[in-house]
């Protein structure tokens, strides 16, 4: 066998062989009685202990007993039925401020409503010659198709203003609604 091999067969025998021998002697055990007796535990304090037969009667407090509980009658709300907590009597100490969501409304936007959004589709390019520059394909989801370039407009409502090769840009004639449409290809 190998000295690496002999190390790691002989030290794991060896270890229980030693740990199995003090566990059969128990040299330091000699004296400890074969069965403990088991003692009670020590009782916690404000709570009676379990009585067991032989056992002395635990501390009986009978002065706590006499102690006075809230009248009934004062009671100025019946747990049982669903009402309104009554007020508290007014006192003098500190209120919160209230948060601003609660006394007063959102703003409400100002001016007209923004324009509806453009709906045609940008579907391809139509490459002209270079003096034309490029042309749109547009689709009104309809089946329609339309045409046109940059300054163009079309149905008599959208003002083409950029042509790219990826998107458009287009607004109402007006110049309200400016909108940036991407290539469908659809």
């Amino acid at each position: 066998m190998s000295g690496l091999l002999r190390r790691q067969v002989l030290i794991p025998l060896l270890l229980a062989v030693v740990g199995g021998g003090a566990y059969v002697t128990r040299p330091w055990a000699a004296n400890e009685p074969v069965l403990q007796q088991a003692q009670p535990a020590p009782a916690r304090p404000g709570r009676a202990a379990a009585a067991r037969p032989g056992d002395a009667v635990a501390d009986v407090r009978l002065e706590l007993l006499d102690g006075t509980a809230a009248d009934p009658g004062s009671l100025s709300r019946n747990p049982f039925r669903f009402m309104p907590r009554a007020a508290a009597p007014a006192t003098t100490t500190a209120r919160r401020a209230p948060l601003p969501s609660e006394f007063t409304a959102p703003p409400v936007p100002a001016g007209p409503p923004p324009p509806p959004p453009i709906t045609l589709r940008f579907i391809g390019l139509i490459e002209g010659a270079p003096r034309a520059g490029r042309i749109a394909l547009l689709s009104d989801g309809r089946g329609g198709l339309m045409h046109g370039k940059e300054g163009d407009t079309i149905e008599g409502r959208y003002r083409m203003l950029r042509v790219g090769t990826d998107s458009i840009e287009m607004a109402y004639v007006d110049g309200r609604g400016r909108q940036t449409i991407r290539l469908s290809g659809q």
